[in-house]
């Protein structure tokens, strides 16, 4: 594939490279699973239970700051770089992320996003995740044989992330646009967050552009042309710099998928997102169709 994956690859092409025992230091396979608490599920347990022939499983929780008070804060390179070495993935090696959520890409487009973070471009996304891959009929595995720990290097693009401040002196200057992709009843703030604590809202001068947009009925994400329509639709200007935020920074990475398949590989993440700016900013910097809300910390 070169040094530059396809974004995207299909699950018949995994299968294929499964069937012939390719999976190894030069392909890694990541089932990146992780679930909101509302959603009643174990990424960890349904892992050891069933997943992809050769797959690792990579917890976006344990590849963080820890000493952080907010979720999956990002993890420095050095940590990025030990943790994804311990899983047998060097600067050599094709990864193929997804997940086994039931929209077919929820959480694995923040690891995709992770890799080419920390310089990593031979990154994919298995298109449809393993729903499709099930709904397919292609081989399941119950067991899990630990790669041996190889050396990886890693290098921030610090560009590609922005800060509380930065989003914050962005509401004057609207330098960038801000894209958050929550469900719209939480962006208006009608819906609950998931979080304890939280309220619904948004940032000002911020628009939505659900994640579950991106993908189709089967869990496949939308063609080009109608992921462009998408963008249009919603105004965003794809020729301009964007910065995609959610919950936590995890769906916002659909977004910067989306942007990237469209020709514009620079969207950068808020990864404090809702959490951190309900918790952070002023009162009149959470906007919202609700009343009297009650504030985080």
């Amino acid at each position: 594939m070169g040094l530059q994956a396809r974004t995207l690859v299909s699950a018949s092409w995994l299968s294929n490279m499964v069937k012939r025992n390719l999976v190894g230091p030069s392909l890694r396979v990541l089932d990146s699973s992780w679930y909101l608490p509302m959603m009643n599920r174990d990424s960890k347990k349904e892992f050891s239970e069933s997943h992809i022939p050769g797959a690792s499983f990579f917890d976006i929780d344990a590849c963080s700051d820890r000493t952080s008070r907010f979720d999956h804060t990002l993890p420095s390179e050095q940590q990025f770089a030990d943790y994804v070495g311990d899983l047998g993935i060097g600067n050599d090696s094709h990864v193929v992320v997804y997940d086994a959520s039931d929209y077919g890409a929820f959480s694995c487009t923040r690891v995709w996003w992770m890799f080419r973070l920390f310089g990593h471009t031979k990154v994919s996304v298995l298109n449809g995740g393993f729903r499709n891959w099930v709904a397919e009929g292609h081989p399941v595995s119950g067991t899990y044989t630990r790669p041996e720990a190889v050396r990886f290097t890693a290098n921030m693009n610090r560009s590609w992330v922005r800060s509380f401040e930065d989003v914050r002196e962005n509401i004057p200057t609207q330098r960038f646009q801000v894209v958050d992709a929550r469900p719209h009843g939480r962006f208006r703030g009608v819906d609950p967050e998931p979080r304890e604590g939280v309220s619904p809202g948004h940032i000002p001068g911020s628009r939505c552009m659900p994640f579950s947009d991106f993908l189709d009925d089967r869990g496949m994400i939308l063609s080009t042309d109608r992921l462009r329509e998408l963008f249009e639709k919603s105004q965003v200007d794809l020729n301009k710099p964007i910065c995609g935020t959610c919950g936590s920074g995890v769906t916002a990475c659909h977004m910067v998928l989306a942007a990237h398949l469209c020709g514009s590989p620079g969207a950068a993440v808020y990864v404090g997102s809702w959490y951190e700016w309900f918790s952070r900013a002023p009162a009149e910097h959470v906007v919202s169709e609700a009343q009297n809300q009650p504030r985080g910390g």
